[in-house]
């Protein structure tokens, strides 16, 4: 029975868990269960992945905010189905705040992040990107920190997880910095990205495997393709329902970029697509920031304040109830005559003090 202080989100839990009882064998085999984010360019595709990581033949809708949705997969014959929480964040970078509401105290240990950039929008890319990791990074980081103060085992257990991917006797293990929990960067509508000039593609994919590597993420570039988005679906189910991982590699900027988290290197990736003298030039504080500043120079960021573009939601014919159109409408008009109203006498208005 709902609680009155559960929010939504606690009720939707609450009915996958509850199907799941009843669908299970109850032969005390544990049940696996993670949560993913996924966020990124608005209309980059996010939508279109999640239902084919599903297996849902259904036509993408707009996200409003912050949806949510499940995916199940059985291991075995008579054995209970693992559960994946599916979270996306609508918006591009105009509802961040919404961020910390799917990853909580309860879930850190089983989350992660899904990064959809958009191929065709390369001024839009970094800005995107830079802003969902740093906001996500903030608020996992304070996650990891109060949670080191009351179980310091788990913290440190969070922290050490996300060198395993890197082989121990990797040369880069001291110039990178791995994001804080499982993190996949996918470049979609690589068909629209193919037709880019060479030089453009190189600069972006240098810049993609670099970050990627640094924050110890996977990458792949998909599109409506069903092979791309296979490849996508491999490294989604491998952290969504623990299947295997990929191990094959592809890294020719002609091609779909494939990589693996920890199948990268600073050496193979080669130095930021600049002269020595442009370089020296650059006056960066860290190696992410140095590789921003000469993808900047060839792409110039585009202005990722787009909560003006947010539709409003009320005006939406998907999301219209009658009565509360009616109502909404009725307000609406009194707020209009109340502004009539005071614009004409502020003075002789009374304030309480």
């Amino acid at each position: 029975m709902p609680k009155a202080s559960d929010t939504l989100w606690d009720i939707a839990k609450a009915e996958v868990e509850k199907k799941e009882n009843l669908e299970g064998n109850g032969d005390g085999v544990e049940v696996w269960e993670k949560s993913l984010l996924f966020m990124g360019n608005k209309n980059g595709g996010k939508t279109t992945i999640i239902l084919r990581c599903l297996d849902r033949d259904e036509i993408p809708k707009p996200t409003l905010a912050l949806e949510y949705t499940f995916g199940r997969r059985a291991k075995g014959h008579n054995r209970p189905k693992d559960i994946a929480h599916f979270w996306e964040l609508g918006g591009g970078t105009s509802l961040l705040d919404l961020i910390r509401i799917p990853i909580t105290n309860d879930n850190i240990r089983t989350f992660a992040i899904i990064l959809v950039l958009d191929l065709s929008k390369p001024n839009e890319l970094w800005p995107t990107m830079d802003s969902l990791l740093q906001v996500t990074r903030n608020h996992v980081d304070k996650i990891i920190t109060k949670l080191g103060k009351t179980n310091p085992k788990v913290a440190t257990e969070i922290k050490q997880r996300m060198w395993n991917n890197m082989p121990k006797d990797h040369p880069d293990h001291e110039l990178i910095d791995p994001f804080p929990i499982p993190l996949v960067i996918i470049g979609s509508k690589y068909d629209i990205f193919h037709e880019f000039d060479s030089e453009m593609r190189k600069i972006m994919c240098k810049t993609l495997r670099f970050v990627s590597h640094y924050y110890g993420a996977s990458l792949v570039f998909t599109s409506k393709s069903e092979a791309l988005l296979l490849k996508a679906r491999v490294l989604i189910n491998h952290l969504a329902f623990g299947f295997d991982r990929s191990k094959s590699v592809s890294v020719d900027q002609n091609k779909p970029l494939f990589i693996p988290a920890g199948l990268d290197s600073l050496n193979q990736i080669g130095p930021p697509p600049a002269s020595d003298r442009d370089i020296g030039k650059l006056h960066a504080h860290t190696p992410v920031d140095l590789w921003k500043k000469i993808y900047e120079k060839t792409f110039p960021p585009k202005s990722t304040r787009d909560l003006k573009d947010v539709n409003d939601p009320a005006q939406d014919p998907q999301y219209a109830e009658y009565e509360v159109d009616a109502m909404r409408a009725q307000k609406n008009q009194e707020l209009e005559q109340y502004k009539r109203n005071a614009s004409k006498s502020w003075k002789e208005m009374e304030f309480e003090s």
